[in-house]
């Protein structure tokens, strides 16, 4: 089976934006290989800490908020 990590990343990203707090802290519970290659595209600082939540620089707030949306939520009616 091959794994498209990039797909993987992006769902990763979206799923840290579910876990939001304190303005751009997220909780870390994710693949550590995943979060690695997130912070080494500049989305979050670095995981490797003794912190249970990692930061998002603001990028990959932006990115993480878009990818949630796209991914989460549903479309909204017009006129509601």
């Amino acid at each position: 089976m091959h794994i498209d990590k990039e797909k993987i990343d992006q769902a990763t990203l979206a799923l840290l934006f579910l876990t939001l707090h304190d303005a751009d802290r997220a909780w870390k519970g994710h693949d550590w290989d995943t979060l690695n290659r997130l912070h080494e595209k500049g989305f979050i600082d670095s995981p490797v800490n003794t912190a249970k939540s990692v930061s998002f620089t603001p990028e990959g707030l932006a990115e993480a908020r878009r990818l949630f949306e796209e991914m989460f939520t549903l479309p909204t009616k017009a006129g509601a």
